[in-house]
């Protein structure tokens, strides 16, 4: 049951080609955004759509496969735990953050098949 206890599981589409990083140890980091949609109908029955943004991080051979198969609007599914941060702004203010480390993904589109 331990390895429930922080699992994310989202199905959805970046934002933006994801930006790589080569670490002094030669490990690949990889950090984009990743949309998914919530639908819901409001007070007066009218369909609503709600856009949640994410910030997904991957390191090592996550990274990699990261950098050779994604880009901006690709849809993916992952899996990847909650990753909570702090850290001190320019302006002296104290600001926190939660990312999605990425541990799977799959890629959900067909490549076009060639006739």
């Amino acid at each position: 049951m331990n390895n429930l206890a922080n699992k994310v599981n989202l199905i959805g589409r970046l934002g933006a080609d994801p930006e790589i990083r080569t670490l002094e140890d030669d490990r690949k980091m990889a950090r984009f955004s990743m949309a998914t949609d919530e639908y819901y109908r409001n007070a007066d029955g009218d369909r609503v759509e709600k856009t949640h943004w994410h910030q997904i991080v991957a390191w090592g051979p996550a990274a990699e496969r990261v950098e050779k198969l994604l880009t901006k609007g690709k849809q993916i599914a992952l899996e990847g735990k909650l990753v909570s941060n702090s850290y001190t702004d320019k302006e002296g203010n104290k600001r926190y953050s939660t990312d999605v480390h990425l541990q799977e993904f799959l890629l959900l589109e067909r490549k076009p098949v060639e006739a």
